[in-house]
């Protein structure tokens, strides 16, 4: 047995002696959440923290809650990394402690549990971000967003999977398994590269979750939008950029929340972006979009006006190949990527993952795969130039919206796809420039709900795409039950703003149904 497959069988038998033995169960007939359990799981964030403020409930009692619900989810859909119950535990026994000797919260994020993907260092565990080779590599201290959280108030209490470099639309890697799947439909991916996350979410085995993005920013991952704000404001009102030179040095606004710069949310105008001009999207994708102006327009009458926008430069901004080079995003990635893989992954000669398909004998390298040849240091320096130049351009763009509004102010968010299709069978996410767009812009965007694929509201179109891989696999019937999403992207800086919009999008929404 080759030593890297060793690792890997010690490491989940690890993994599978931290999980409390009568946590284990089949979950038919399990019955293993007690009636107040299954309410506290169902709860979102503001009603958890009231709760736990109040001392209603103790962190104890809410974190064995998620605690069982976790291990739950992760014997249906294999999403979790580590696993830590009894730290946790003991965590969460401080905090009522803390409560019971004084009567008052540790911090805004009091016995919140919270999970983490497999990127953020933990003190005393285990960080392998999918590599077999770090097996074994125990973290010395916590990441920064981790101690703040803690000092929040909050009880880290699982960590969740992820693909080898994390940079890939899905979530697998040689150690827990080749996927994670998807909760709505089992067959399907949950996305990456924090699926394990996503999937952790979607089933409330955990009320809030930790993810990242492109430029290492981390944001948010719950199941209502009072969840993203509860998160973000507290982590921005601990002051990071004490901690963190790379962090923007801004507290949360509430004049911004409240839209101080988009009228005071009087008569906001939203850009409805159908597709970036270079994939259309699934039928579901389309319907979803529709379906949000018909409950904007129904809700809104005088005080929501709706534009078309038109995306400029999108295939350039993310990663298509464009008179034979690849530019910006994907540029940036494989500058000296592969090097960084290869050496990382040849400590124990574990096999590199080339594609995402579960058999992978004679499929093609994935387009996230690293390439063998990076760009140099002069050609990185140039594609930062055309990102910049791009972005000033983008800025004017959104600027003269202007003349197309009644507000006498640019649009005030754009509401769009936030990938071409909905969760994909496992190998065929292969396009993400709906996201990675706003990466390249630095622009926030916040994902919401919509609907799931209905077969029969969302047949198969006639081809209709320039980016044949789209169409290609499209059918409703292996797409069914699928979760569709859009989101709502705002200006840099602008995390209040983007926040309050979605409140209202989603609010229309939910009025609508």
């Amino acid at each position: 047995m080759p030593h890297w497959t060793k690792l890997i069988a010690e490491k989940q038998q690890r993994q599978l002696e931290s999980i409390p033995q009568e946590w284990l169960v089949f979950l038919e007939t399990c019955n293993l959440l007690t009636t107040r359990e299954i309410e506290i799981t169902n709860s979102s964030v503001n009603v958890l923290l009231e709760k736990l403020t109040c001392g209603e409930w103790t962190a104890v009692d809410v974190t064995t809650a998620f605690y069982k619900r976790a291990i739950m989810v992760h014997q249906l859909v294999n999403c979790l990394t580590e696993i830590f119950v009894h730290r946790a535990l003991a965590r969460a026994a401080e905090l009522d402690n803390h409560f019971k000797q004084t009567g008052k919260v540790v911090g805004p994020l009091h016995g919140l549990p919270i999970s983490l993907k497999d990127q953020l260092c933990i003190e005393g565990l285990e960080t392998t971000m999918g590599y077999v080779s770090w097996i074994g590599r125990y973290t010395e201290k916590n990441a920064v967003l981790v101690g703040i959280l803690i000092e929040c108030g909050a009880v880290p209490f699982v960590r969740t999977n992820l693909p080898p470099t994390v940079m890939w639309p899905e979530s697998f890697n040689n150690i827990f398994s080749r996927r994670t799947t998807n909760p709505h439909n089992c067959s399907l991916t949950p996305g990456g590269s924090s699926g394990g996350e996503g999937a952790l979410v979607a089933l409330k085995g955990s009320p809030l979750g930790g993810q990242d993005s492109v430029q290492s920013m981390f944001g948010p991952m719950t199941n209502s939008v009072d969840g993203v704000k509860a998160f973000m404001k507290a982590v921005v009102n601990a002051k990071p950029w004490l901690k963190d030179p790379l962090a923007v040095r801004t507290k949360w606004q509430e004049d911004e929340y409240n839209l101080a710069d988009h009228g005071s949310g009087k008569d906001l105008c939203f850009a409805i972006m159908w597709d970036d001009g270079v994939v259309v999207p699934h039928p579901p994708i389309r319907r979803s979009l529709e379906m949000t102006k018909a409950a904007l327009e129904k809700a809104g009458h005088k005080d929501f006006s709706l534009v078309d926008w038109k995306p400029i430069k999108h295939r350039l901004l993310a990663d298509i190949t464009v008179r034979n080079y690849v530019f910006i995003i994907r540029n940036i990635w494989n500058a000296a990527s592969s090097e960084d893989y290869m050496i990382t992954t040849s400590v124990t000669g574990e096999p590199i993952i080339a594609t995402m398909k579960l058999d992978n004998s004679n499929a093609a390298a994935a387009p996230f795969h690293p390439k063998k040849i990076g760009i140099t240091a002069y050609q990185l320096w140039q594609v930062q130039k055309l990102r910049r130049d791009i972005r000033k351009e983008y800025l004017d763009h959104w600027e003269v919206t202007v003349s197309k509004t009644v507000t006498g102010r640019p649009v005030d968010a754009i509401i769009c796809p936030a990938s071409s299709y909905s969760a994909t069978p496992h190998g065929k996410n292969r396009y993400t420039n709906y996201t990675t767009v706003w990466n390249a812009l630095d622009y926030p965007a916040a994902t919401f709900p919509v609907t799931t694929v209905d077969p029969t509201l969302d047949t198969k179109k006639s081809r209709h795409v320039t980016h044949q891989h789209s169409s290609d696999f499209y059918d409703p019937e292996t797409f069914k039950n699928a979760p569709i999403c859009l989101q709502l992207v705002g200006r840099t800086l602008e995390e209040e703003a983007v926040i309050k919009m979605t409140e209202i999008v989603d609010g229309a929404l939910a009025a609508a149904k």
